[in-house]
């Protein structure tokens, strides 16, 4: 039999399994390619206290024996990146891209997290900006992470996004992805993809109502997918977009303070 093309996601455990491991996983599945994690830390979320988030960090050796496992011991033909809660794990990171000479390398620079409009850790951002950008085939900021990794106040129109697309490019990533989702005030959601001569524009029409926990988790997580079965940068971004679109029309509610994107629906329901 046949084997499945393999990527590996260095991500946070969402207990909730929405985001992180679990979508990165659950995407990988869909799209037809084994899926391994190096698990960075646990995030548990509190059901008596308006879902507030407690994160619990993976010691720096266990991730790095973990990366070991998958890397020298199995190989991947692509692999993305979750949350980094710290500037030695973006060190660590860097260094095994580096030592493994890895290749279709996806950095979504998890800075932020729904609902919080402020950068985590700073020092694990700088970190990404320093050491992460530069080994990136793609990177998948949304409007929040962009700014800060392009240096700017703030990115809210097209106009911004792609000014910020050029200056993360002039950083060293092969290609820019912004996602400009729900935040950008019109009635589209336009995601912008840069490979430093053009700017193509993804556009569909914001969906009401979606539940969008892991949609970026989710979205990453696609386009490494198809890098890992062949395809090139703008297919798998395409593919990406249709599969993340997917699984918003098709979004559910997981609690009173929570909904999430729906993995499946690419397959169930096509486009």
């Amino acid at each position: 039999m046949n084997a499945l093309h393999k990527a590996m996601t260095i991500a946070g455990s969402d207990t909730s399994g929405g985001a992180g491991m679990a979508a990165d996983l659950k995407t990988f599945e869909e799209l037809n390619v084994y899926g391994m994690t190096a698990l960075t830390v646990i995030v548990a979320q509190n059901p008596h206290n308006a879902w507030d988030h407690e994160i619990f960090p993976i010691e720096l050796k266990v991730v790095e024996k973990q990366l070991e496992t998958i890397l020298a011991g199995i190989g991947i033909d692509a692999m993305k990146t979750g949350m980094l809660g710290s500037a030695e794990l973006v060190e660590l990171v860097a260094r095994t891209i580096d030592r493994f000479k890895l290749h279709n390398v996806v950095i979504d620079p998890v800075m932020v997290c729904k609902g919080i409009d402020t950068i985590m850790v700073p020092d694990a951002a700088a970190a990404i900006k320093q050491l992460l950008i530069q080994r990136a085939d793609v990177i998948t900021p949304n409007t929040l992470e962009a700014a800060y990794l392009a240096g700017m106040p703030q990115v809210k129109t097209l106009e911004d996004i792609k000014e910020a697309a050029g200056r993360i490019k002039e950083l060293g990533a092969r290609y820019v992805v912004i996602k400009g989702g729900e935040r950008m005030e019109n009635d589209e959601a336009i995601d912008v993809l840069y490979d430093g001569k053009e700017f193509t524009e993804m556009a569909e029409k914001k969906i009401y109502p979606s539940y969008n926990h892991g949609a970026g988790c989710t979205y990453s997580a696609a386009i490494t997918a198809g890098l890992a079965n062949g395809l090139d940068v703008r297919e798998a971004v395409f593919q990406a977009k249709k599969f993340i679109t997917a699984a918003l029309r098709h979004s559910f509610v997981l609690n009173k303070y929570s909904g999430c994107t729906n993995h499946t629906a690419f397959r169930r329901y096509g486009q």
